[in-house]
């Protein structure tokens, strides 16, 4: 969950360089920050403890060789101390790690007793000084190999000395892209910080290391030493793609960028969907997976399937499906959503899927990433970079390959387009000025509120939840998506005089019993709000949204992230870097 951008080349700005990247990762982790330069046979190095910020490395010395680290904390707590990267005894190590060390206390002590002096409270500086004890017999390169095979645990590992002109890495677990440029060579943890400096990567596999310098890139099978054999790729995002532009925000930015990526899709991956429905039709059981936001819209595919294709799917958060494997068998298929492709939580559970004899199916958003390469059938959701924590367009670009999907496994594929198009058109209208001041006005009625619930019923009760999720991971308001049903089971306690009610009440078969919902609310002091194609006498504050049929969902959920950043920004926050989180979990 932690930021690495790393560079070896001929730039002797490079600091500069990896604070810069380090800033296009932040969403990786921002609880600190640090850069190191070698200069002078020495590492000089910046670190410290919250956002970047402002911040500069404008007191480093130049350098061609530098690293960089944004901490997610797991060891030790938020200080300029454990803040990365973390030196050996001598200042002539450094190192550079995302994942957890499962196993350091014990070898900890053991290079205690050996004399070793430790200064910070976390696992990452016990790996420099056991390079430092093994680096006297040994090459660096060979050092890291042997302290990364000592390692427990899904790591990252990057470490640089005074004396060689690279960056050593090893992974395991958690994600490094090499990207290829002339007389120089980069590394990182995202391909998002590459793009401004070149398009051909390398993804190092699981057990992999490298030897990055600036002439030439080196990789090895981190369990034998022998060298491995790779191939680059070219990504085809744009560069510009990963900026804010005229937006003051990246959430606000991918929030109006959601209609043309809907449009998108419904165009250009009709010929995926028809592929991917083949699939599921020849499979005999085929279940959903995903964490958080792409497991709400693995639920909303189960009740798209179910309506549109009237075919049973099974949905699993992804942390909770390695306890359903028992089902599974080799007519099993696997379809795991993920914004990012690296959530550890996915990948632990579709590798044990596997062993079960399932196939594997992805839905992505990043080309390359450990589960799109993991994967038997690789779908792309095509959303472009997506750099707010809180996930808006990958979430409804998920939504729009699985409406397309489900029309697809009844041959109604141009039915499934139409859908989707009429989905675009409520969109827009939902981003228009009227809808949005609408949206900002109920925004500043419940600002102050400590507890919002959000209610509905069939493919409206994942859509209260994602809603619910928005609400509460960026503007730290307590919010809960209910099902409507279910209100009168315990949650009814809860409602008081004034008490923000969101009800999505879309034209379908749902409407009356999300309408009685409502008024249940209604009759205990709550305070209505309606998210529907036509106003009632019971909302006391009403947010039209065109019907799209099955598909309303997509214009639905858009009302719920606006409401969710507008919120954010009358509290003063920042909805792109909420607090505690991260936008990749790479750790269990």
């Amino acid at each position: 969950m932690c930021g690495i951008f790393g560079y070896a080349g001929y730039r002797n700005f490079a600091p500069k360089l990896v604070f810069e990247g380090l800033k296009s990762l932040e969403y990786r982790g921002y609880d600190s920050w640090g850069v190191a330069v070698t200069s002078e046979n020495k590492i000089v190095l910046k670190k410290k403890a919250g956002k970047i910020g402002d911040s500069h490395v404008n007191d480093l010395p130049d350098g061609t060789l530098a690293f960089g680290h944004t901490r997610w904390a797991t060891h030790g707590g938020v200080t300029d101390i454990n803040a990365h990267p973390h030196l050996d005894c001598n200042n002539e190590i450094a190192v550079i790690h995302n994942g957890i060390f499962e196993n350091y206390e014990g070898l900890k002590k053991k290079l205690i007793a050996k004399g070793h002096k430790f200064v910070s409270e976390t696992d990452t500086e016990v790996i420099s000084h056991m390079i430092e004890d093994l680096n006297k017999n040994m090459t660096f390169p060979q050092a890291v190999r042997s302290v990364f095979r000592q390692m427990e645990g899904l790591n990252a590992v990057i470490a640089i000395n005074t004396r060689d002109k690279s960056l050593v890495a090893a992974r395991n677990g958690s994600p490094l892209c090499i990207g290829f440029g002339k007389n120089e060579n980069f590394l990182a943890s995202d391909v998002l910080a590459l793009l401004p400096y070149t398009k051909n990567v390398y993804f190092l596999e699981d057990d992999e290391m490298a030897v990055i310098e600036p002439e030439k890139v080196s990789v090895f099978n981190a369990k034998n030493g022998k060298i491995a054999k790779y191939k680059k790729q070219k990504l085809n995002w744009k560069s510009n793609q990963g900026e804010k532009g005229k937006y003051p925000f990246y959430m606000l930015k991918e929030i109006y960028e959601q209609p043309q990526i809907v449009s998108d899709i419904a165009s250009n991956f009709l010929g995926q969907a028809k592929k991917a429905a083949k699939l599921v039709n020849g499979a005999k059981g085929t279940y959903l997976v995903g964490c958080g936001t792409a497991s709400y819209a693995c639920l909303a595919g189960e009740y798209l399937f179910s309506k549109i294709a009237r075919r049973h799917v099974n949905f699993s958060v992804g942390s909770e499906f390695g306890y359903h494997l028992d089902f599974l068998n080799r007519q099993s298929l696997v379809v795991a959503l993920s914004q990012s492709g690296e959530t550890m939580d996915i990948l632990e559970s579709v590798k044990k899927a596997k062993g079960k004899g399932a196939e594997i199916a992805c839905l992505v958003n990043v080309l390359g990433s450990s589960l799109y390469r993991f994967s038997d059938y690789k779908m792309m959701i095509g959303a472009g970079p997506e750099k707010g924590v809180a996930s808006t367009k990958a979430f409804t670009g998920m939504i729009a390959h699985l409406v397309l999907l489900a029309y697809g496994l009844t041959d109604r594929s141009s039915e499934g387009q139409k859908v989707l198009m009429g989905a675009v058109k409520s969109m827009k209208e939902v981003l228009s000025p009227k809808i949005v001041k609408k949206i900002t006005i109920l925004a500043q009625k419940i600002v102050n509120k400590k507890h919002i619930y959000v209610i509905g019923r069939g493919i409206s009760y994942p859509t209260s939840l994602e809603t619910a999720l928005k609400i509460k991971e960026i503007s730290y308001i307590h919010a809960e998506g209910l099902a409507a049903g279910e209100l009168k089971h315990g949650p009814l306690a809860l409602v008081e005089k004034g008490t923000p009610c969101i009800a999505f009440l879309p034209n379908d078969e749902t409407y009356g019993a999300n309408l009685a919902g409502a008024m249940e609310m209604k009759a205990r002091g709550g305070f209505i709000i309606g998210i529907s194609f036509k106003p009632h006498e019971v909302f006391d504050y009403f947010i039209p949204v065109g019907d799209a049929r099955e598909a309303t969902i997509i214009p639905n959920i858009m009302v719920g992230q606006l409401l969710a950043y507008r919120l954010t920004i009358k509290k003063g926050l920042d909805p792109d870097k909420p607090r505690n989180l991260a936008k990749s979990v790479t750790v269990k």
